[in-house]
This record gives C-alpha cells, structure tokens and sequence, in this order.
C-alpha cells in the first residue's frame, strides 16, 4: 500500500530544505519515503493506493514526545484536593497520587485513548510514557499499547515503579515490567523517583534493565525534596546514586526533569550515556523551579510531563524559559524538539521512521523559506495547523479527522470513565 501526497511543499526535518514534489509514503521501512516527481497513472495504482491532495501544504516529519503521563488524562476538571497542598510532595500525596492510586484498567484504557487521541490530532506519532497505578498493575502496559496500537501511535512504555505503596506494589511493578518486556514489547524499565525508591528496588530494576537491554525511565531531582531525601538516606546525591547503581550507563536510560542538580552530577551527566528530558510548563505549574539544561550535554529532549499532548506548545515554552535560563536560541530549541528521534534511531526502537509525517495547513501572512523556517516554527505553527497526521506510512488522522477509530466514542468513554474516577477521589 503506497500514500501519495500530491502538490507537497516537503521540509527535510534535518536540514530544513524546501522541495515542491509529490511525496509517495510506503509501510515498508526499506521505501519508506520517497519524493518524487510524477505520480502513477490512474490504471498503475493499486486499489489500496491512496493519493492526499497538499497543495498549499506544508509536509514534514511528525512529532515525538520523550516523557507523557497519560494516566493524568481524566484529571483535566477534577475536584480540588480535601486538602490544599503546600509543596511539590504534597501537591503528589493530595493530588497525582491520590488520582493513580483509584485508577483501574477500564479507565487507563480511556486515558490511553483519549490521550493517543490528542497525540494524532497534535500530530505527534511517538509517545515514551511513564505509567502508575498501584493497584492495578497487572495488564496495565497491555491496556495501554493496546490503546495507543488502536489510534496508531508508536510507543515506549514503562511502568513507574517505587516503594511508596508497600511491598506488593513494588513487586507487581517489577512483575509487570519482566512481563511486558519478556513478551517482545519495547520499553523501559520506570521508577518514580530516588526519594521513593529503597537500594533494593533500584538494584532490580536496573538489573531488570540489563538483563532486557533496555534503560530506566525516572525522574530526577524534580524538586529540592528529592535531593535532601537522597543525601540524608543515602549520603549522595541523586545523580550520584543513580550513578552507582549503573543507571547512567545504559545508553537507553530517560531522566525527567533534573532540576536540582550541582555541578559535580552535571559533569556526570555529560560523561554517562543517558538522556534528560524537560518538562518546563510542569515546572511552572508545580513551582518547583527550572535548570540550565545547556549545562547538561547535548542529550536533551522534550515532554510535557503529562500536562498535554502537543509538543509544538511544548516547544515554544521551553524557549521561552530558556531565553532566561540559558541564553537558547532557535537551532537549540529546534534541536531539541528533535532529538526524540535521535534517541529512538539511536537505541534501535521501532515505529519512529520517515514515514511519519505531519500535513501543515499553514498559510503565513509573510514569505516562508529554509531560512526563516525557525520563525515560523516559534511564533507561527501550532497545533491548529495539524491538518493530516501518517504514522508509519498510515493515514491516520485526514484533513482534522481521525481515521482509527470513532473520535465521539473515545471522548464519550473518556468522560464515563473520568466522573467514575472522580466519584472515587471524593470518596477518600
């Protein structure tokens, strides 16, 4: 089956050249994408051949995302905490724990759909998640990528392992990693945070990572409350802890936030094989600070840390905090944005190859060049522009309408499943 995208205006996401050609977008890795200068006569298409008329459009690489929550999806609305919280850790205990803890599998289902719904419509076809539910575990992942798999968003997912809610859930979350992985998924190997995580279950889990050849997914001096945990249990600092254990050297490892970190953890940061992922509009909105991620390498990427699921969004906040914090200028926040695919092309994933591409109904009132694009990119396109949406040579998402699944009945059940959570949290 071949996708022709007709009258393109193609963007090379790498090198930000401008080509009018028409476009043929394959399911197979090996022609995956080819620009072309005619398309087939009318009696040489195939009958499951498709052609897209983009004229006036602009074509390029779909987006990524290097740290979601979908589990936060039914939150959008909730009713306020029983209690106000007053710092980072308890705006945790009052509000994101207390909302994972009350989740069951039909309603990670929803949030997975919902969410990998907004994924596609934003046209971001790549999702590293970071999931809990610490009572119910078991399946949780398969509910997930059975979900994603059903819009047609690719995927890397983890299970947020930590020792928060006693012995059995700590366990059924190391359970249910060795599961997913043992049975050919790719993922990764999720912790919360050091501050909730013993020696124990950080030595396994990155045992767990070895023994699959995959990297932990945790985050990482997200507020001051992590580090004084970390210092005072452990006589270390995060990075330094992490270190020890072996995390940093496995080149498949994510680290969320690092906010806090001083410059002996920074130098081992830059030395170690792991990526670091910002979440700057989580940061404003939990007040727990922001961080010169120039200081930390060249392995960084963007998420949103659950808060959306639109990384053009994602990408303009964070320069606009790093104009203060570290001087970024458009290259570096384009790089950024960007480098999920290194990471992904880099470790082997899969599902994040050139056939993933997003159509731009993007009609600026100035010139748009190679040379300018980064502009535009900042302070012209955002999501409203996401007109179609391939993920991997797939038609999924057609001039602003999924193509999947039925986008009322997600929502519907979305809805059912978020007043259903939410008559639990005013329960307890």
């Amino acid at each position: 089956m071949t996708l022709y995208l007709k009258n393109a205006l193609h963007i090379d996401w790498k090198t930000l050249n401008f080509k009018e050609a028409h476009i043929a977008v394959s399911t197979l890795k090996e022609d995956s994408l080819k620009l072309i200068e005619q398309l087939p006569p009318a009696d040489e298409l195939a009958k499951q051949d498709t052609i897209l008329d983009c004229r006036g459009k602009l074509v390029t690489r779909a987006f990524g995302c290097g740290h979601h929550h979908i589990y936060s999806t039914l939150a959008r609305g909730m009713p306020a905490p029983l209690k106000t919280p007053r710092n980072f850790v308890e705006k945790l205990e009052y509000v994101w724990w207390h909302i994972d803890k009350n989740l069951d599998l039909e309603m990670i289902q929803a949030s997975a759909l919902a969410s990998a719904l907004f994924c596609a419509k934003n046209g971001v076809t790549f999702v590293v998640d970071h999931h809990a539910s610490p009572f119910s575990v078991k399946g949780s992942l398969a509910t997930i990528r059975d979900a994603f798999d059903a819009v047609g968003i690719s995927h890397l997912l983890c299970y947020e392992i930590s020792d928060r809610d006693g012995e059995t859930s700590t366990l059924e979350g190391l359970a249910e990693t060795d599961e997913y992985l043992s049975g050919g998924n790719q993922g990764l190997v999720g912790l919360h945070a050091s501050f909730t995580v013993g020696d124990n279950t950080l030595g396994k889990a990155v045992e767990l990572a070895t023994k699959h050849n995959s990297g932990i997914h945790i985050h990482v001096a997200e507020d001051q409350a992590d580090q004084k945990q970390c210092l005072e249990t452990h006589q270390k600092r995060v990075i330094e802890r992490l270190s020890a254990s072996g995390a940093l050297k496995l080149p498949k490892t994510i680290l969320g936030h690092c906010i806090h970190l001083d410059k002996t953890e920074q130098n081992l940061l830059k030395d170690s094989n792991a990526w670091v992922v910002e979440n700057v509009e989580s940061n404003l909105n939990n007040n727990v600070g922001l961080a010169n991620y120039g200081l930390y390498g060249d392995r960084i990427m963007l998420g949103t840390d659950g808060m959306h699921s639109d990384m053009l969004r994602s990408a303009k906040a964070a320069f606009f905090v790093g104009q203060t914090t570290e001087g970024i200028d458009f290259p570096g926040i384009y790089q950024r944005f960007r480098n999920v695919h290194a990471y992904l092309e880099s470790n082997g994933f899969k599902g994040d190859s050139d056939n993933n591409l997003v159509v731009l109904d993007y009609d600026p009132p100035t010139e748009i060049t190679a040379d300018n694009f980064l502009g535009h990119f900042l302070f012209g396109l955002d999501s409203r522009h996401v007109e179609s949406v391939i993920s991997n040579g797939k038609l999924i998402v057609k001039e602003g309408e999924l193509q999947t699944m039925d986008e009322a009945e997600i929502l519907t059940f979305a809805r059912e499943m978020g007043t259903k959570l939410w008559e639990k949290l005013k329960r307890k």
